[in-house]
């Protein structure tokens, strides 16, 4: 199954997608998004530094005014 990577206060959203069997990584730093085939993030420190560097080639997802299941549904839309 995929790897998602998931922002630490968004657990309901990490909990739901381990409930549908995606091995969940909890982003902490940059560099926990590596390996990553999707991040879901909470868009509230949006590049705020400006920095363009990127860690992952999965797709990012912004999970402001979404819940656990739209999230979800966007993970899978996104992955194939």
């Amino acid at each position: 199954m995929a790897k998602v990577g998931v922002e630490q206060s968004l657990t309901n959203v990490q909990q739901a997608l381990r409930e549908k069997g995606y091995d969940v990584v909890e982003l902490r730093q940059e560099s926990d998004a590596k390996n990553c085939d999707c991040c879901v993030i909470t868009g509230l420190d949006s590049n705020m530094m400006g920095m363009q560097d990127t860690f992952t080639k999965g797709s990012v997802i912004d999970a402001n005014g979404m819940t656990a299941d739209e999230v979800c549904q966007q993970v899978e839309s996104r992955l194939p």
